[in-house]
C-alpha cells in the first residue's frame, strides 16, 4: 500500500516569520517535491514554493493597531481551523509569533497534527513556567540560537538547534547594489538602526538622532547611514523626526552594506543585532519604552542580558539599555566611547568573532526541512 505524500501547514504572521520560513520551504520543495506545502504568511514563502492560502507577514501588517490585529487574528485562526477540517494536516509549523500562533497549534494538535515549532519561542527569557503549555503544543522545536537546544531537551520538549539564517554563509538579503547611495566620506562612520516595526520606529526615533547629534557635536565629519527595515519604515522615521540630520543618508534594504561599511551601529535591539553580530561590528542596543513597562519587562525577564549578542556571550560585551525609560546621557556616554576608543571596539569585535564561530557549519534551511521531514515521515497520514 502506497503512502501519502503529506501536507505541511506553514502560519507566520511577521515579516520576520516570513523570512525564516522561506528557505525552509525551498529546501523541502526541493527534497520532496511531491508533497503539499501550504502557507498562510508572505511574498518569501510564496517565492520559495508555498501554496498560499493567506497573505498574513507582509510588510503592511506591521503597524496595525492592537484591536484590529487580535481580531484579524482570530478571524484567521478559524479560516485555519477550517482548512484543518477539511484537509488531513500531518504537519503544523507555526513560524514565531507564540502569541498569534498558539492558538493554531492547540486546533491542529485536536486535530491530528504533528506540531513542529520554527523558531523557538524565548520562554527561557519570558516565562519559563510556559513551558507546560508548549510541551502539550508541540512535537519538536526547530532552535536558532546554540543554547537552546539543551534548554528544552532539559525540561522533555524534542528540540534541535539548526543555525541561524542571519549569521549562515550564504545570507539571504534582499537589498540591491543600486540601492546603496555612497556616504560622504568622514569618521566615524555610524549606522543608525531604528528598528523594523511602527512602534520601535514610534518609542526610538529621537533618541538615536539625539545620540548621533552628540557624536556629531564631538567629532564634526561624523557620516551617518539610516538603514530602514522598509519603504514604510522610512516614510514613518521621516515623519517621526521631521528631517534627516545633513550628515546622514536614509537608506532602504541595504543592512549588509550598511554594516560592512560602519565603524559601530547604535540601534533598536532585534535580530538585526545578529546581522552586525555576523560581521563582527561593534553596536549599542536600545529600546526605549514607558517607565511602568520597563518596570514590568525586568521583573519579567529571567536573563540578565537582553540584547541577542549578550546573551549568547554570557556577558555584556557590548553596551545594552533595554529596556531603557531613563535619560539618555547613558548612552551618550557609551556612544561618545565607541567613538573615540579603537581599542574597545577591536576587543568588541573579538568578542563577537567568537559568538560567530558557534554558527559555522549549520545550513537552517537543509536542517530545519530534515527536522520536519523525519516527523511527517514518521505520520500515521503519512
Amino acid at each position: 500500500m502506497s503512502r501519502r505524500a503529506p501536507l505541511i501547514l506553514f502560519t507566520a504572521f511577521e515579516p520576520s516569520g516570513d523570512a525564516h520560513a522561506a528557505p525552509v520551504i525551498a529546501a523541502l520543495r526541493g527534497a520532496h517535491p511531491t508533497w503539499r506545502l501550504v502557507a498562510w504568511g508572505g511574498r518569501r514563502m510564496e517565492a520559495a514554493g508555498a501554496e498560499m492560502m493567506g497573505r498574513t507577514a507582509d510588510d503592511g501588517t506591521m503597524g496595525v493597531p492592537a484591536l484590529d490585529k487580535i481580531l484579524s487574528i482570530r478571524r484567521i485562526a478559524g479560516e485555519i481551523d477550517r482548512f484543518g477540517r477539511e484537509n488531513p494536516v500531518a504537519v503544523h509549523v507555526p513560524v514565531d509569533s507564540p502569541a498569534a500562533n498558539f492558538p493554531m497549534c492547540k486546533r491542529m494538535k485536536g486535530r491530528g497534527a504533528r506540531v513542529v515549532h520554527l523558531v523557538a519561542p524565548q520562554i527561557w527569557a519570558w516565562g519559563p513556567w510556559r513551558i507546560r503549555k508548549l510541551r502539550r503544543l508541540t512535537d519538536h522545536v526547530i532552535c536558532l540560537l546554540p543554547f537552546e537546544e539543551a534548554w528544552f531537551r532539559a525540561r522533555g520538549v524534542p528540540a534541535t538547534f539548526v543555525g541561524h539564517p542571519v549569521m549562515g554563509d550564504a545570507h539571504d538579503s534582499a537589498e540591491s547594489g543600486d540601492l546603496w547611495q555612497e556616504p560622504e566620506a568622514g569618521a566615524p562612520r555610524v549606522l543608525i538602526l531604528p528598528g523594523s516595526r511602527t512602534i520601535e520606529v514610534n518609542r526610538n526615533s529621537k533618541l538615536l538622532l539625539e545620540v548621533l547629534a552628540s557624536i556629531s557635536g564631538r567629532y564634526p565629519n561624523t557620516a551617518a547611514v539610516i538603514c530602514a527595515a522598509s519603504p514604510s519604515i522610512a516614510r514613518r522615521f521621516v515623519e517621526v523626526v521631521g528631517s534627516i540630520p545633513r550628515n546622514a543618508t536614509l537608506m532602504t534594504g541595504v543592512i549588509d552594506r550598511a554594516v560592512a561599511w560602519c565603524d559601530f551601529a547604535v540601534g533598536v535591539s532585534g535580530t538585526v543585532s545578529l546581522d552586525l553580530t555576523r560581521a563582527a561590528k561593534p553596536m549599542i542596543g536600545i529600546y526605549q519604552t514607558s517607565a511602568l513597562a520597563r518596570i514590568g519587562a525586568n521583573f519579567m525577564l529571567r536573563t540578565p542580558q537582553r540584547l541577542l549578542p549578550n546573551i549568547l556571550a554570557k556577558r555584556c560585551l557590548v553596551p545594552e539599555f533595554v529596556p531603557w525609560s531613563g535619560s539618555s546621557a547613558p548612552i551618550i556616554a557609551a556612544a561618545l566611547r565607541m567613538a573615540s576608543e579603537p581599542h574597545w571596539r577591536a576587543e568588541i569585535t573579538t568578542g563577537l568573532r567568537e559568538i560567530a564561530r558557534c554558527f559555522e557549519g549549520h545550513d537552517p534551511g537543509r536542517e530545519s526541512a530534515e527536522v520536519i521531514a523525519r516527523v511527517a515521515q514518521a505520520h500515521p497520514r503519512s
